[in-house]
């Protein structure tokens, strides 16, 4: 039976799965409305660090459901507004790309912060097929983090890419074996646990809006200030000056 994505949170990790596995997990208006407010739920968490963004059966996602598209006008509403919001989202992230992404799910991973495949990963763009003209957002997340020539071979020409090639062009972070991907995606997680609350989340947003050439100065100014301030850069200091693990807060 579909079901909506859920939600499930073991601080200070939140694993976000999307549950259409007999429709290789194609989003539909309610899926978008669940995962907009878990988004929302999870950025008011400030415990949870990391959030894994996962798929259940043979694949990641196979974006919006492309039935829909003939009876609307546009662009399917609410499609940009729920990738922009993981984009957005406060902690870091990570897709695990175990299986293939098509259409909208290829921007779904590339919103999240990093994405760790196995070789059974593959991707296409079917948008001109189609005859349905790419959103803004979607279409600045591929010029940001793959470059332009990238983003026109996928766009215009609806090539399937398989794991090897989206490894080479950066869609991939990382490639791994089937039987590596778990503990290929704990290691990360555990890594980025450990890291400073204040200086990870930070540095994670104002990168992202470097990228996009949408860096909000002050904003960045404030929360350096506020790093070097914090109980957590101390801690920092005296583990690092007494080889041991630091403790950190998020003070």
């Amino acid at each position: 039976m579909a079901t909506l994505p859920a939600l499930d949170v073991a601080h200070p990790v939140a694993i976000l799965t999307l549950r259409r596995p007999e429709n290789a997990n194609r989003l539909e208006p309610d899926d978008l409305k669940a995962i907009v407010a878990h988004v929302d739920a999870i950025n008011r968490d400030h415990g949870i660090l990391v959030l894994q963004l996962r798929g259940e059966g043979k694949y990641f996602c196979s974006g919006y459901d492309i039935s829909s598209l003939a009876t609307q006008a546009g662009n399917p509403i609410g499609f940009e507004v729920m990738v922009n919001a993981v984009e957005a989202a406060r902690p870091v992230t990570i897709a695990v790309a175990h299986g293939g992404a098509y259409g909208g799910g290829t921007d779904l991973a590339l919103a999240c912060d990093f994405r760790i495949g196995t070789h059974a990963a593959e991707m296409f763009m079917p948008a001109a097929r189609l005859g349905l003209h790419y959103y803004r957002g979607g279409l600045e997340r591929y010029v940001t983090r793959l470059g332009l020539d990238t983003a026109k071979r996928i766009f215009l020409t609806g090539e399937r890419l398989d794991a090897q090639a989206m490894r080479a062009c950066g869609f991939l972070t990382d490639l791994v074996s089937a039987d590596e991907l778990e503990a290929s995606i704990q290691r990360l997680t555990d890594a980025l646990a450990a890291m400073a609350p204040l200086a990870l989340l930070g540095m994670k947003k104002h990168l992202n809006r470097i990228a996009r050439g949408a860096l909000d100065a002050d904003e960045l100014r404030a929360d350096i200030a506020r790093a070097a301030g914090s109980e957590d850069l101390r801690e920092g200091a005296a583990a690092w000056a007494a080889k041991r693990p630091p403790k950190f807060t998020g003070r």
